[in-house]
């Protein structure tokens, strides 16, 4: 294999960048070719669990010159929105189903992870139409103020992304599905991250954060947490194996689904074994207390999968080829191209541990997933032109 220099593996970080991004650009996006069906991929998480960053990441993968929020922020004379589009991709995020606005859910008491807080007839309606290639009017929520704003247009594109609390648990829009994804994170890194986003970059108590998640808990066990045996691909992060006293490093597992439709699972060395493996610390530095990575069959939640996993971190993400050679099926389509995708977001969240790499392995494998579904509508719409 051909290794990769720095120079090469260096890559722009275009995506989510809204300062460039015009308020009014969305009517210049590449839409649909003629007679393409977008894929349609679902994401589902709590808040807090990097959903964001794992957008940033397919979005980066899928590239385009147009990337950023579909009102173009407020900076830029547009207006509050969740939708996030690019060239070839629209994000829509879930929040905008609600029911009710804040206040709305103070009067009936009951969280926004609550199934009767969210209008999923009005979700399976618009999923439907834009799968079958027709515009919406998609309300929004308004995560400043709380309000349901005056709703805006959508058109379909490709690919499009459901994120949130609930893209898999009404079974008719799970049916649309082509790809569902669930990024699982356990109780104690969802209390540790809540704690630095929410206590030291928003300066709320430890206590209202804990309050906050205990109010929610229930809700969350009830109506978010089942949807993960429903997934195609689970991300598990988990903390780390390594050391019992480290409260930092994590463990992730990227838990594929057999048998789904278009997509195999990645693996390391060989395919069906079971691995554990410590890389050579000349050729990928790790800090204390070290890093293991696994490869391993699982039955999980009823579901033949196989695991690929990541316990600990590394120094410098250049050396992540060396990581990159061991593993296969991983979608890319030339040696070193992960570890490409990881440098063009280097500083984001995630990217010097198992969190990026997972990821970035799921973006990859939803692109080959779009490649391969369009190849088979173009070869249908030519043999359908031979015989007319």
């Amino acid at each position: 294999m051909k290794f990769f220099g720095a120079s090469l593996l260096i890559a722009s970080a275009t995506a989510f960048a809204p300062a460039a991004f015009n308020p009014r650009a969305s009517t210049a996006i590449n839409g649909l070719a003629e007679g393409q069906t977008p894929i349609v991929i679902g994401v589902a998480a709590d808040s807090g669990c990097g959903k964001s960053t794992f957008m940033r990441r397919l979005t980066n993968i899928f590239g385009g010159d147009v990337v950023g929020p579909l009102g173009g922020g407020f900076g830029n004379g547009g207006w509050e929105t969740n939708t996030l589009v690019s060239d070839l991709t629209t994000v829509i995020c879930l929040d905008d189903y609600h029911l009710n606005d804040r206040e709305g859910r103070k009067v009936t008491k009951r969280t926004a992870l609550d199934p009767e807080e969210n209008n999923f007839d009005l979700m399976y309606e618009q999923v439907k139409a834009l799968k079958e290639g027709s515009s919406v009017s998609k309300p929004i929520y308004n995560h400043v103020n709380g309000t349901l704003d005056t709703p805006e247009t959508i058109e379909p594109t490709p690919i499009i992304i459901f994120e949130g609390l609930h893209p898999m648990h009404d079974a008719r829009v799970l049916d649309l599905l082509d790809f569902s994804l669930y990024l699982d994170i356990s109780p104690d890194v969802k209390l540790n991250w809540k704690i630095q986003r929410d206590m030291e970059e928003r300066g709320h108590s430890l206590e209202s954060i804990m309050a906050s998640i205990e109010a929610r808990k229930p809700d969350f066990d009830a109506y978010i947490d089942p949807q993960k045996g429903l997934a195609d691909m689970i991300i598990e992060v988990l903390p780390t194996a390594l050391d019992p006293e480290d409260k930092k490093t994590l463990r992730v597992r990227c838990i594929q689904k057999e048998g789904v439709s278009d997509f195999a699972p990645c693996y390391l060395f060989d395919e069906g074994s079971k691995i554990e493996w410590t890389p050579a610390p000349g050729k990928l530095a790790s800090p204390e207390p070290g890093m293991k990575l696994a490869y391993y069959p699982e039955s999980y939640m009823g579901a033949d999968c196989q695991v690929v996993e990541m316990d600990g971190n590394f120094d410098n993400i250049q050396e992540l080829v060396y990581v990159e050679s061991a593993l296969s099926n991983t979608k890319t389509k030339f040696y070193g191209e992960m570890t490409q995708a990881m440098l063009a977001l280097a500083e984001a969240p995630g990217s010097n541990n198992g969190t990026g790499l997972m990821q970035t392995l799921a973006a990859f494998a939803i692109r080959d997933l779009y490649e391969k579904k369009s190849a088979v509508a173009k070869a249908a719409q030519k043999a359908a032109a031979a015989s007319a």
